[in-house]
């Protein structure tokens, strides 16, 4: 492919890196020093204004900027024509994310949302596991996702919902909401409370959701920026046995799946256990997912659609807050 990339801060690096095989014609960021020194790594030529970007003869634009630009940038690129991979949460709001799918649809081109978990290692092999009926029909799933935060926190654009749209639940719980409903199907929320317990910021630095599927089967999330010990969980209990992801590597820990058999009598269950100690590699593999969606020789895994699901329970949780 043939790749623009619009912003060039950590996540658009990322992006620009995994791209590895693709040509990379073109990076933008309102900080010029910022794409110039992208550019300068993947060879690309550099420029402040993502308009640049959108007006060039290219297959995909990756949209990797703050929240607020996320859906008037991917909606730009998807009327010129352009492939779009938009980091979660694709936008500030439903209506946001509702324009972006709009945009797609009307273009016939594929948006991509940047839903990188699900191309981590132990939790494909769990959706694959779920997938083939492993563990049997999910009773529930239990969600923690978490880290504290660094000084100064609360004045950064994360902390600004003018900006960012909200807290951590926009922020990380975003990610255990796609990877819920990406294992048991749509979801509706039954319980919501989106606290600001520790950060002296105008959104919330907790989530606690509680999502019920078809069936009665319960996913109890819960998001925080005020996890000292940055931690990842994600249990998937199902009738004949349970799955259990740990950690994401780096400062997350080793990331770990475990597997619990069910017994006939019952008693503790047969256990393996699965770890990944190597350096994280989703990003190249969502990266060449969507490359291959592009092409038209695989499915779009995590698309525009999920995101607007996402937001439809986002809405309704800061809609539903108790205080």
């Amino acid at each position: 492919m043939r790749l623009g990339i619009v912003g060039c801060g950590l996540i658009g690096e990322k992006r620009a890196l995994a791209a590895r095989g693709h040509q990379i014609v073109a990076v933008a960021d309102l900080d010029l020093g910022k794409a110039e020194r992208l550019g300068q790594k993947v060879g690309a030529i550099a420029t402040a204004d993502w308009r640049n970007v959108v007006q060039l003869d290219l297959d995909a634009i990756v949209v990797a900027t703050a929240h607020d630009a996320l859906s008037p940038i991917a909606v730009a690129a998807l009327e010129a024509g352009r492939h779009v991979l938009v980091e979660k949460p694709a936008g500030r709001s439903l209506a946001e994310v509702q324009a972006v799918a709009a945009a797609a649809a009307a273009s016939g081109r594929l948006a991509k949302v940047g839903f990188n978990h699900r191309f981590h290692p132990a939790l494909l092999l769990a959706h694959t596991m779920h997938e083939s009926g492993w563990i049997g029909p999910i009773l529930y799933i239990r969600g923690r996702y978490g880290h504290g935060g660094r000084p100064g926190y609360e004045t950064e654009w994360r902390c600004d919902p003018a900006i960012s749209g909200g807290g951590e639940l926009v922020d990380q719980g975003s990610h255990l909401i796609d990877l819920a409903r990406w294992f048991m199907g749509e979801l509706k929320l039954d319980y919501a409370h989106t606290p600001t317990l520790f950060w002296n910021a105008a959104v919330d630095d907790n989530c606690f959701l509680a999502l019920r599927g078809e069936g009665g089967a319960l996913a109890w999330l819960h998001a925080s920026w005020t996890e000292w010990k940055n931690t990842f969980s994600f249990e998937i209990a199902g009738r004949d046995g349970k799955l259990t992801i740990d950690g994401l590597g780096g400062s997350y820990g080793v990331e770990r799946l475990t597997i619990h058999r069910m017994l006939p009598g019952m008693g503790p269950p047969e256990t393996t256990i699965h770890e990944y100690p190597f350096p994280d590699r989703s990003w190249d593999e969502e990266m060449q997912s969507f490359a291959l969606a592009v092409e038209g020789k695989g499915p779009l895994v995590g698309g525009i659609e999920d995101a607007v699901a996402m937001h439809v329970i986002i809405d309704q949780a800061y809609r539903r807050h108790m205080p």
